[in-house]
């Protein structure tokens, strides 16, 4: 845990762990299927922010205790409130997403179990999705009487998907979010820590800044066209070539392409 930063921030709704430059961020409210609630939205903005701010942390591992990834907004939350409690309580769910989605750290999300609504919010705003065999998708806001995932969810998987997912609320098959871009990898659930481990220390291995910048040119490049974005590109190298980081780079890189050819 960084001593400047995270090591002073006490959390009811999340675990928080560091392991060298890798820090995992655990939905822990287990006994609610880790349902999202105003504190839990609250506690994730403060999480995020505080990683932004500090650079020993270069990777962050999102996941869920128990069985559950995340139910969903906890609606039991609301009963006896009214259309401002309401209203302000969405309002801290957009901003948590919208913290980790902001993230200039690689945000990898790792999923053992069931995705719910607001579940797929937090999943969809990390750079990309492991999930177990165990793991389905359902995105029933429209059953519930309300609105949600309709931005996130139809830039992933396409406008019409989106809607019968939406209009239906029906169980997703993680097959079926494999095939269609959500999901990036399915493991078997006995084998998800060790192929979690593995990719984590692979994307350790980057520079610091070059994984940051290449972060930004996607994100950026996806919102303009090629032109714009090669230019985007450009500003980018230039930035990295101006760092030392890119010579360590191409050190480590020689020295483990010897170290193949020599075994």
């Amino acid at each position: 845990m960084s001593e400047t930063l995270l090591s002073g921030m006490a959390f009811e709704r999340l675990a928080v762990a560091a392991d060298g430059p890798i820090l995992r961020v655990t939905l822990n409210r287990p006994e609610a299927r880790n349902a999202l609630d105003l504190t839990m939205c609250r506690e994730l903005r403060a999480v995020f922010e505080a990683i932004e701010a500090d650079p020993a942390i270069r990777i962050v591992r999102l996941d869920g205790a128990g069985p559950v990834f995340c139910a969903g907004a906890d609606l039991k939350e609301r009963k006896g409130k009214d259309e401002i409690w309401v209203r302000q309580r969405r309002l801290a769910s957009f901003a948590a997403y919208d913290a980790i989605e902001r993230s200039s750290k690689a945000v990898i999300c790792v999923v053992d179990g069931p995705v719910v609504g607001s579940g797929g919010e937090i999943a969809m705003a990390c750079d990309f999705i492991i999930a177990s065999e165990r793991t389905s998708f359902t995105f029933p806001e429209a059953h519930w009487g309300t609105v949600g995932a309709t931005q996130r969810l139809q830039r992933v998987v396409g406008k019409r998907l989106a809607k019968e997912l939406l209009f239906t609320a029906r169980r997703w098959p993680v097959e079926d979010a494999l095939a269609a871009g959500l999901v990036n990898r399915i493991v078997k659930p006995d084998e998800l820590e060790a192929t979690v481990a593995e990719l984590l220390a692979q994307i350790a291995k980057a520079p610091a800044l070059a994984l940051t910048l290449a972060k930004q040119s996607i994100e950026l490049g996806e919102k303009t066209d090629l032109a714009t974005g090669i230019r985007i590109e450009l500003a980018a190298i230039e930035r990295a070539l101006a760092d030392t980081e890119w010579r360590k780079g191409l050190e480590a890189f020689a020295e483990r392409d010897a170290q193949g050819k020599s075994s």
